[in-house]
């Protein structure tokens, strides 16, 4: 981020505590050499780590696992130019513990398209950052609803 480029840098709290309020954002990952981006829906972790839920035979898994992606999520409202945008960047793994897939199935998301086999993926925040767009005001003082 720029200073006085418009926007409110949120700190690392504040984004988890924004994020936990939503429940779809987009995975950032490398396919084929090449960026990609996938909706998915998530939860968060007891220790702020993004869940997602999904088939273990999703090619999603295997692009992923043990790879450091970004994942982002936001509310944005475009008529009243307001909202934010937090992104988590970190190492993605799938998790493999029984004990910690069989809490993730009592209390983590619940996949879009259940699959007979799901796995979950964690997302570790090394690096969470965030940023607010108040109410069509810019920090220049112009006013974008005018």
């Amino acid at each position: 981020m720029y200073p006085n480029d418009g926007f409110r840098e949120l700190g690392r709290q504040e984004c988890l505590r924004l994020m936990a309020g939503v429940s779809v954002g987009r995975i950032v990952f490398t396919r084929r050499a090449l960026p990609a981006v996938l909706p998915v829906n998530f939860g968060l972790d007891d220790d702020d780590a993004v869940l997602l839920r999904t088939s273990a035979m999703s090619d999603l898994v295997r692009v992923v696992d043990g790879a450091v992606v970004a994942f982002e999520a936001d509310d944005v409202d475009a008529a009243r130019h307001s909202g934010w945008s937090v992104v988590v960047t970190g190492p993605a793994a799938v998790v493999t513990d029984p004990a910690e897939h069989e809490r993730l199935a009592r209390t983590g998301p619940v996949s879009w398209v259940p699959a007979p086999r799901e796995v979950f993926v964690r997302i570790e925040p090394e690096l969470v950052t965030g940023r607010e767009l108040i109410g069509g005001r810019t920090l220049y003082g112009v006013n974008l609803t005018a």
